[in-house]
């Protein structure tokens, strides 16, 4: 029988259990996906300690994953058997050596994209491209900020931006990921460990501040993110790795310069078939022109889940991560 990893209740990466499920067949508008290669992302950990709630337990996590398509479903005619694809928009159910999906949420890859990239890139890429492209439509000569700089999502975000014309601040941890982040389109890393990235913006901008930040780590961040900002300002906040924003006086924005706030995801940019296919086509030119490259920087068999997310929790972790079935 073929396995999965599934959680059984909530808590730390000790609950991810490798366990023999049954092999699932395709019901109507399905296909059957098997799995060469499974993205890792926070999103996960999300899942696993309950801050978001699977539909029920036990549950497979995962969000994104690349192989191959064994069958399809009645109804589906865009897919057939042997048919590479990927994904990343899904409901949960990636941590599996086979899973069903809906037809409609499967991208086709071109062939020059290997199954380990496409599982890498699918989920941060596509949300590299709705936060630069659409969230906030960044523009040639804008000076930007994205934290964690160095993770899966800011590796390809500080390359894309400079590749849009932009000049990016990028905060990390450590001088290592600092020479990381620098090596992949971030003009001025900061190592928020020692340094103030608030003052040091200020500095950076001679005063100026900036259009927009891109924060995905929430509570530790959210406040100096806010004082990051000129007058009219978007704050883009996008996950919460260090725990969610706690509430707040909405008339703080007005006090700081009529600042504008948005939490977006990538569920809602890619909702509808065609958003979906745009956001792929766009990730699928820049990575094939060279202008973004995906750093695949750690890889983990399947059923070593738990060690996975022992290391990106523990920021041990730098670009994108893979799970091998």
């Amino acid at each position: 029988m073929p396995h999965a990893i599934r959680i059984n209740a909530h808590g730390g990466p000790e609950v991810l259990r490798w366990e023999e499920v049954p092999k699932p067949a395709p019901g109507p508008g399905e296909a059957l996906v098997k799995h060469a290669a499974i993205g890792l992302n926070y999103i996960d950990i999300y899942f696993r300690t309950g801050l978001y709630k699977p539909p029920a337990l036990p549950a497979t996590l995962g969000m994104e994953g690349a192989g191959t398509v064994e069958a399809v479903g009645e109804g589906v005619t865009d897919l057939r058997p042997g048919d590479r694809v990927a994904y990343a928009t899904a409901p949960i159910g990636a941590y599996s050596e086979y899973r069903t999906i809906k037809a409609e949420r499967l991208i086709k890859l071109p062939d020059a994209i290997s199954f380990d990239t496409a599982a890498a890139m699918m989920l941060q890429g596509m949300t590299a491209e709705y936060l630069l492209l659409r969230t906030f439509k960044v523009q040639p000569g804008q000076t930007i900020l994205i934290h964690a700089a160095a993770g899966g999502v800011g590796l390809i975000m500080c390359q894309w931006a400079k590749h849009l014309g932009c000049t990016v601040i990028g905060t990390v941890s450590t001088e290592e990921k600092a020479a990381l982040a620098k090596a992949h389109g971030c003009d001025q890393p900061i190592v928020y460990t020692r340094e103030d990235f608030q003052a040091r913006v200020k500095e950076i901008t001679g005063g100026r501040m900036l259009p927009v930040v891109y924060d995905s780590v929430g509570r530790e961040t959210f406040l100096k993110s806010l004082d990051c900002l000129a007058p009219y300002g978007m704050l883009v906040v996008f996950g919460n790795a260090s725990g969610p924003v706690p509430p707040f006086d909405i008339s703080l924005l007005a006090a700081k310069g009529s600042l504008y706030l948005t939490r977006p995801t990538l569920a809602t940019y890619t909702a509808r078939r065609e958003e979906l296919v745009a956001s792929a086509a766009a990730l699928f030119d820049v990575v094939q022109k060279g202008a973004v490259k995906i750093e695949i920087n750690q890889r983990f068999p399947l059923k070593d889940a738990a060690e996975a997310h022992r290391a990106l929790e523990e920021r041990r972790t730098t670009g994108s991560t893979v799970l091998i079935p």
